[in-house]
């Protein structure tokens, strides 16, 4: 039978020794104990009638309707999360939080000045920023552990609501140390990297997969190819003569380190966007888009 009078408690619970794993560390992290937390997870089984963790010698491993039980307990606390922040967050943005993601490089050459202006402005706001894979920071987004993500396009999600600002349009090139120039200095067109060390982005990102497109429209056949997943450590293994690197232009904008290869033919672009549920927007992090990105909710 559906009952109507549900006991949120045993949900948190649940959703507590899913996130840390075991009932003893889910004690400790919410100060009860590992017995509390037991006859919560057993009560809640038996008003579920189904098994939702696999007891063994490890430890505990959620069976697969709890996995299908988190899916929507974590959409849930999400949605309470954010309740909660509309009602504690003032207009005046004299408290409350902003939850951005994005990758590292972004924040590094486009970002951080609108950072730390809107920290200078609002310097009670409690400010979070998460950096991982483009499908990390959606899933995180759509848990509402993010406002909003800025990323590199095109992002790939069957969330229908969701809403894209394109903030910018940037160009990716080829780069090598300034001191090693002359190593290099033959190099005019991308058929000339075939012999040469490479340092890119690892396969599958979308960088990449344009960079490969240009390889096999042109009849490139890179030899010497090291795989990195971060702008930043490309950087490092450039700055270290590891080889020719292929990162955004802006990144070294300001960097007196490295040479800019040129080639004759014409690189991928790709355009810097920014992806949010106005559903799940509070004061914060729509101040922040309005005021700092120039951008009208709607």
């Amino acid at each position: 039978m559906i009952k109507n009078n549900i006991n949120l408690n045993l949900y948190k619970v649940f959703y507590d020794v899913s996130k840390y794993g075991s009932f003893s560390k889910t004690a400790e992290f919410t100060y009860t104990t590992q017995s509390a937390i037991s006859k919560s997870i057993k009560k809640l089984e038996e008003e579920l009638e189904t098994q939702l963790f696999y007891r063994n010698s490890n430890g505990i491993e959620l069976t697969e309707r709890g996995r299908e039980l988190l899916f929507y307990v974590e959409k849930s606390y999400g949605n309470l999360l954010t309740a909660e922040r509309l009602m504690l967050e003032s207009e005046n943005l004299e408290r409350g939080t902003l939850n951005i993601g994005l990758p590292s490089h972004i924040a590094s050459f486009f970002f951080f000045d609108k950072i730390i202006d809107f920290h200078n402005k609002y310097p009670n706001i409690e400010i979070t920023l998460m950096s991982a894979s483009t499908k990390q920071l959606l899933e995180a987004l759509d848990l509402h552990k993010l406002d909003f993500i800025i990323d590199t396009s095109p992002v790939n999600t069957n969330n229908m609501d969701l809403k894209f600002i394109k903030l910018s349009t940037v160009k990716y090139t080829f780069i090598c140390k300034k001191s090693c120039y002359n190593k290099y200095k033959h190099i005019k067109s991308i058929k000339d990297l075939e012999d040469v060390p490479l340092v890119l982005p690892i396969p599958g990102t979308s960088n990449r997969r344009a960079l490969n497109e240009l390889f096999i429209k042109n009849e490139v056949e890179p030899k010497k190819v090291m795989n990195i997943h971060t702008s930043e450590v490309i950087l490092n293994a450039v700055n270290n003569d590891l080889g020719v690197g292929y990162v955004i232009s802006k990144l070294i904008e300001n960097e007196d380190n490295y040479k800019i290869i040129d080639v004759k033919e014409s690189l991928p672009t790709t355009d810097i966007i920014l992806a949010y549920n106005k559903k799940f927007l509070t004061n914060a992090p729509t101040k922040f888009i309005e005021d700092f990105i120039n951008y009208d909710i709607k």
